[in-house]
């Protein structure tokens, strides 16, 4: 029996000109860490909800560790939320999530990531974006998605734009204790998202959808 059989998650594969998506194994988390200790932001400010990037250096990989070890744990067909390895040039260069509450009547995902500086202006943050969108719309049957960013976060909200998103409020959030930020919501229908010029090769959706209780 190979582990895919057993979390066929191990199995996805999503494949774009430049990137291949998969979602985080163990062997992963050597090259994620070190894409984050390489630094993912100006540590001035934050541009996540939760600071994780704000721990100790030393901390940092296991924290990583833990925090994938428990997504897996908490996957279900009611509620789920997978984290993509994204791969550039043969290694990990940082993640993009895809999640989603009661997806069977809601048919609505949502998105996040992290991509390590050094690859920063390169588009990649685009493309990763785009390929999980494409998967959601096109393989799961997602009708929606939805993102946010910190106000100030010009990138993600320029990528959240040139893909067609549309603004959906603005919340508070304090990601640092004594400092709060305004968080721009943006949503974005199936039929409005402008897609690349380029499409996905999609290699283990089947079983994927069978172990995330999706019926196309």
């Amino acid at each position: 029996m190979e582990l895919e059989e057993i979390w066929p998650l191990f199995g996805l594969e999503i494949s774009t000109p430049r990137l291949v998506l998969r979602p985080v194994r163990d062997v992963d988390l050597p090259g994620l860490a070190q894409a984050a200790l390489d630094g993912v932001h100006d540590p001035q400010r934050t541009p996540f909800g939760v600071p994780w990037t704000d721990a100790a250096p030393a901390d940092i990989p296991r924290n990583l560790a833990l925090y994938q070890w428990n997504l897996r744990n908490r996957i279900s067909p009611r509620n789920w939320a997978i984290a993509f390895a994204v791969h550039f040039e043969d290694r990990a260069v940082g993640s993009q999530d895809l999640s989603a509450r009661d997806f069977a009547h809601r048919r609505t995902v949502n998105t996040g990531s992290w991509l390590t500086r050094s690859v920063h202006g390169q588009g990649i943050g685009t493309e990763m974006r785009a390929a999980l969108l494409l998967f959601a719309f096109d393989v799961l049957g997602a009708e929606w998605a939805e993102s946010g960013a910190a106000s100030w976060n010009e990138a993600s909200l320029k990528v959240s734009k040139k893909l067609g998103y549309e603004l959906n409020g603005v919340t508070r959030v304090a990601p640092r204790p004594g400092e709060s930020v305004d968080e721009q919501r943006v949503r974005l229908k199936k039929s409005s998202f402008i897609r690349p010029d380029w499409s996905i090769t999609v290699r283990g959706a089947d079983p994927v959808l069978a172990q995330l209780g999706i019926d196309r």
